[in-house]
């Protein structure tokens, strides 16, 4: 190990995200702690990362480069990372192959470089560990356990005891993992969705993946239907299907033109099985438009275009424009804003009232769902649930004493014709419950912590979770009538005690807790990409919804709604909800002090 005898003379603490240049002989300078989300958020994609020498003898530049070397087409990670090492340490780092190769992804904060006697610098970078991504495109949880990472660097070429700047740095003392920066992963991969059929093969089901930007777009088509035939995402497997065992891709897929072909050796002949696939291939190859010749076991199937594939076969059918709703002194009543739908309470008078929060949603058959948390006696509260073809008026009540604390429910949206159902967090358990507002406890595989908060998905195979202080996704599974809850998948994230999360659109999440201050982020489902939304709140957000972004319905202005410190509030633009907003209510006497609204929710 090199390590200087004295302590150098110089020590630069940086926020590496922040790409700040400060050369090694610059005076000492201290940056603030900056958000790396936010730098993440503006910074330009590429498809190739830097060269070892593009930074020249520019240590932050150069260190940032070296944390995105990794990027690109698995096969040649090492190949160019081992470029930014030097030559006599090249074999700390021991090369994998194929499957084998994953990347660290770590999430940068603050870097501290001290340059020392020997014209070497000692870099020392703190991190927080996001997770492991793998060859085929998945972020599996994080492996590693270190909270900073220490390496030097000195320069590539002397001549004369003059360091040449154009030969540029190498790293000394090298990590012995590839490491990738969350900025990187933004910036040199494309976040695409691929699609699996629910369990019951109802619908189809959304799985994050990350694709190289330098793999040429030709062969988008190859990586997609690789990773189909790779299956879901580990913690997604629960509450989804994958193509039969042993599928194989005879060949690559090939194509050009707008024309495709993808070629694979599948098990059984069930044609209803092998429509099923060329939607989901459909949809997974996203807005890709063109014809798709799927030949198994070159059997040739009917030419299908990918565009009227998706037109005939909707991600979500039932889904509607969405309708803002509020409550206002126990009552729900419609929120007005210009430029947007809204519509009527579908509940009659005399079960609109005690409301403390709610969820109203459609069904397939285009019933109302009606699913409320209401005042009972003592300080308690209820879960009132009821239904109805047009206006909901008889609700029926969860038993017993009611509880302390219940949290705004939701509903796991069908496109079938079964009962629904939803859940609710009642006193820190998790429940599911019908429309007879019969309550059952889920059992989470989890350490024993109160879970505080849930939501539902679009799709209604997966859950965001707030349990112990931490974010969770988890996999639903609806089979034979009852709710299960596959292994929840802890998120990495910037935020600590998350308070209140929904779903802002398929792969992501919108999260309220705190970066110093009260923050609203949006988070990947798979906690790696996160934007800050808010981060100026002032105070504590205990209620938050949002409208998720999706394939069939426009998102409206303003897709979440929250509520801090007993005031709600509208996105985008940002704007108190005050009782102007609320319609059907009497005028407020001059003189006295009207009720804020609270609670706000969507109907769609």
């Amino acid at each position: 190990m090199r390590r200087p005898t004295l302590l150098g003379a110089l020590g630069v603490m940086v926020l590496l995200g922040a790409g700040c240049g400060i050369p090694a002989q610059s005076e000492v300078r201290v940056d603030g702690k900056g958000s790396a989300a936010t730098e993440a958020g503006v910074i330009s994609r590429g498809s190739e990362p830097p060269t070892r020498t593009a930074a020249g003898s520019d240590n932050v530049a150069f260190v940032r480069n070296f944390l995105s070397a990794a990027s690109g087409e698995p096969d040649r990670a090492y190949e160019r990372v081992k470029a930014f090492i030097a030559p006599e340490d090249k074999s700390r780092l021991q090369d994998k192959k194929g499957s084998e190769v994953a990347l660290n992804v770590v999430r940068l904060g603050e870097a501290i470089y001290t340059l020392n006697s020997d014209s070497t610098t000692t870099v020392k970078i703190a991190v927080q560990q996001i997770g492991m991504l793998r060859a085929n495109g998945t972020l599996a949880p994080p492996v590693a356990t270190e909270t900073e990472y220490d390496f030097g660097l000195r320069s590539a070429s002397f001549n004369g005891g003059v360091n040449d700047e154009r030969a540029g740095l190498y790293v000394i003392d090298p990590p012995n993992v590839l490491l990738l920066s969350d900025t990187a992963l933004r910036q040199y991969y494309q976040d695409e969705t691929i699609y699996f059929w629910s369990s019951d093969r109802s619908r189809l089901v959304p799985d994050q993946r990350y694709r190289p930007q330098a793999v040429p777009v030709e062969r988008r088509v190859n990586e997609v239907v690789k990773w189909l035939v790779g299956g879901p995402s580990d913690w997604l497997r629960p509450g989804v299907v994958g193509l039969p065992d042993r599928t194989e891709l005879i060949n690559n897929a090939t194509g050009g033109n707008g024309r495709w072909e993808v070629n694979l050796d599948m098990s059984g002949d069930d044609q209803n099985g092998i429509d099923q696939l060329i939607t989901q291939l459909a949809w997974s190859l996203g807005d890709l438009p063109g014809q798709l010749e799927l030949k198994i076991r070159n059997n040739a199937q009917p030419v299908v275009d990918l565009g009227e594939r998706r037109d005939s076969w909707a991600l979500y059918p039932h889904a509607a424009s969405p309708q803002r709703f509020g409550v206002y002194d126990g009552a729900i009543h419609p929120l007005d804003f210009e430029g947007e739908p809204s519509g009527t309470v579908p509940l009659a008078p005399e079960v609109n009232r005690n409301v403390v929060s709610a969820t109203l949603g459609l069904a397939k058959d285009r019933r109302i769902l009606a699913a409320m948390v209401v005042t009972g006696s003592k300080n308690r509260y209820q879960l009132a649930v009821g239904t109805g073809t047009e206006q909901v008026s008889v609700l029926s009540r969860s038993g017993g004493t009611g509880y302390a604390s219940i949290s705004r429910p939701v509903w796991l949206r069908t496109v079938d014709s079964r009962p629904s159902r939803g859940l609710v967090v009642a006193d820190g358990q998790l429940y599911r419950f019908d429309e007879a507002a019969r309550m059952y406890p889920v059992p989470l595989n989890l350490p024993s912590a109160a879970v505080t908060a849930v939501a539902a998905a679009l799709d209604g195979q997966r859950v965001a979770l707030i349990a112990g202080g931490r974010l969770y996704v988890a996999a639903v599974n609806l089979d034979g009538g009852g709710v299960s809850i596959g292994p929840p998948r802890e998120l990495v994230t910037s935020l600590t005690n998350p308070t209140a999360v929904d779903w802002g659109r398929e792969d992501q999440l919108v999260v309220a807790g705190s970066v110093g201050q009260p923050a609203i982020y949006e988070i990947s489902v798979d906690g790696a990409l996160e934007t800050p939304l808010r981060t100026d709140l002032g105070a504590k957000v205990n209620h938050l919804t949002a409208y998720p972004t999706n394939r069939s319905v426009r998102t409206p202005s303003g897709a979440y709604m929250y509520e801090a410190n007993g005031v709600a509030y509208r996105s985008s633009p940002s704007e108190r909800i005050d009782p102007s907003r609320v319609r059907g209510i009497a005028p407020v006497p001059a003189g006295v002090r009207p009720s804020n609204p609270s609670a706000p929710f969507f109907l769609y």
